[in-house]
C-alpha cells in the first residue's frame, strides 16, 4: 500500500494563504462592530459636505467659475484623503492585536511573517474600497460627476486604492512601533493632517504661496489627487503647468506608490520580526 507525500507548499504560496486567512478575519469582524463602519462613512460624508456647501463659493479654481466647479475639484481630494487615512486602521488594528497577545499567539504558528502583516493590510483594502463606494455615492448626490468615461474612472479607483494599500504599510509599522493603540490612533494621524491640506486636495496650488506651491505640487497626496483629476476629467489646475506633477501625474502617482511599498513594506516585517522574535 503506497502512501502520498503531501505536496510541499512554498513560502510564497504559504505566505499567500496565510495573508487570505488573515484578510477575512480582519473583515469578519467588521460586523460585529458595527460602530467602526459607521464613523469610516460618516467623516469622509461630512468632509464633502462642509467644503462643497460651506467653502465652495469662497475657494475658487483658477480657470473653472463657480461652485460645481469646486465640488468637482473637490471629490479626488476627498477620496485621497481618505485612502490616506487607512494609516489609522492600520496602526490602531494591529496596536490593539499586540495588546491583546495576538501576535505572540501568530508567533507560535507555522506563519509567514509578511502574511500577518499583508493579511491584515489586505482586509483594510477591501473595507476602504467600500468606503470608497459610499464617497461615490455621495459625490453623486453634491454633484460630482466624471467625464472620460468609466474605463478611466476605474483606473482612477484603482490607484485610489493602490495608495491605500500603499498607506496601510505605513500604518502597520506605526501600529508595531508604538505601545497601545490609543497612542496608535495619534501617531497614525497627526503627521497626516499637515501633508493633506499641504497640498492640492482641498485648495488649488496657484491659490497657495509662492514658495509653497512646489512643496505641494510634488506632495504624495496631490500626486494621487492629480492623478485622479486627469483620469476623471476634473478641473485640476496647476502652478506650474509644465512641470512633470503637472505632464505626468499617474506615471508619479504610481511611483510614489512604489516607493511607500517598497520602502514600508520591507521595515513593517522587520519590525514585525523583531518585535515577536518570529
Amino acid at each position: 500500500m503506497s502512501t502520498q507525500t503531501p505536496a510541499k507548499v512554498s513560502p510564497l504560496g504559504r505566505a499567500v494563504s496565510d495573508a487570505g486567512i488573515l484578510a477575512w478575519r480582519t473583515l469578519k469582524r467588521i460586523p460585529r462592530t458595527p460602530d467602526m463602519l459607521i464613523y469610516a462613512t460618516i467623516q469622509p460624508i461630512m468632509f464633502v459636505l462642509l467644503f462643497a456647501y460651506v467653502f465652495g463659493n469662497a475657494i475658487p479654481i483658477p480657470g473653472f467659475p463657480g461652485a460645481q466647479a469646486y465640488r468637482e475639484f473637490l471629490m479626488a481630494g476627498i477620496f485621497a484623503q481618505t485612502m490616506a487615512f487607512a494609516v489609522a486602521s492600520a496602526s490602531v488594528g494591529l496596536a490593539d492585536d499586540m495588546s491583546k497577545g495576538l501576535i505572540d499567539r501568530f508567533r507560535s504558528l507555522p506563519m509567514a511573517r509578511s502574511g500577518v502583516i499583508a493579511g491584515r493590510v489586505i482586509g483594510d483594502v477591501v473595507f476602504n474600497a467600500f468606503v470608497m463606494l459610499v464617497m461615490v455615492i455621495c459625490g453623486f448626490i453634491v454633484g460630482w460627476r466624471w467625464h472620460n468615461g468609466f474605463g478611466q474612472a476605474l483606473a482612477a479607483f484603482a490607484i485610489l486604492l493602490l495608495f491605500a494599500f500603499a498607506m496601510l504599510w505605513v500604518g502597520a509599522l506605526i501600529g508595531l512601533s508604538v505601545g497601545s493603540p490609543e497612542v496608535a490612533a495619534s501617531a497614525g494621524l497627526i503627521w497626516l493632517f499637515p501633508l493633506t491640506f499641504l497640498s492640492n486636495a482641498f485648495v488649488p496650488t496657484p491659490n497657495l504661496p509662492a514658495a509653497l506651491q512646489p512643496v505641494a505640487e510634488w506632495n504624495p497626496i496631490s500626486s494621487i489627487v492629480a492623478a485622479c483629476r486627469h483620469l476623471f476629467g476634473n478641473p485640476s489646475p496647476f502652478a506650474s503647468p509644465d512641470g512633470f506633477p503637472a505632464q505626468h501625474p499617474v506615471w508619479l502617482s504610481l511611483i510614489w506608490c512604489a516607493v511607500i511599498i517598497g520602502v514600508f513594506g520591507p521595515l513593517a516585517v522587520r519590525k514585525y520580526r523583531l518585535t515577536t522574535g518570529h
